[in-house]
């Protein structure tokens, strides 16, 4: 396995795919990366040690991906959090922060039903 700013990426794979495997790189990235390295698209079993340096380095320059990546998104989040912006309350609250509804749906950020008493429909 090629080791790349941190992550094991798998070998079996085409070396386009295996760059999406580290956390900031997506499918775009990966092909502008291969692009500036000039490594055509093989698998990474087939890629030579010269690559794999070729690959880090231009990774390490030019992209913030992994750790680095994670904090400044965490950063970000906790900076909103701090002055106070609506973003940053939905945030806190685990509530969807790009304006979606709440009243069905959103279930994914809102997590399992919590069922409350007395909520029940009566009927007439």
């Amino acid at each position: 396995m090629a080791r790349i700013a941190g992550v094991d990426i798998p070998r079996d794979k085409r070396i386009e795919t295996s760059l999406t495997y580290i956390y900031g790189i997506g499918p775009a990235t990966a092909q502008e990366i291969l692009k500036i390295t000039g490594i055509e698209n093989k698998r990474v079993t087939d890629l030579t040690g010269d690559e794999v340096v070729r690959l880090r380095d231009v990774i390490d320059r030019n992209y913030t991906v992994e750790g680095d990546l994670r904090r400044e998104v965490q950063m970000n989040i906790k900076r909103l959090g701090e002055i106070g912006s609506y973003r940053g309350r939905r945030h806190r609250l685990n509530l969807p922060v790009r304006g979606q509804r709440t009243r069905t749906n959103a279930r994914t950020k809102r997590g399992a039903r919590k069922t409350v008493p007395g909520r029940k429909r009566t009927r007439k």
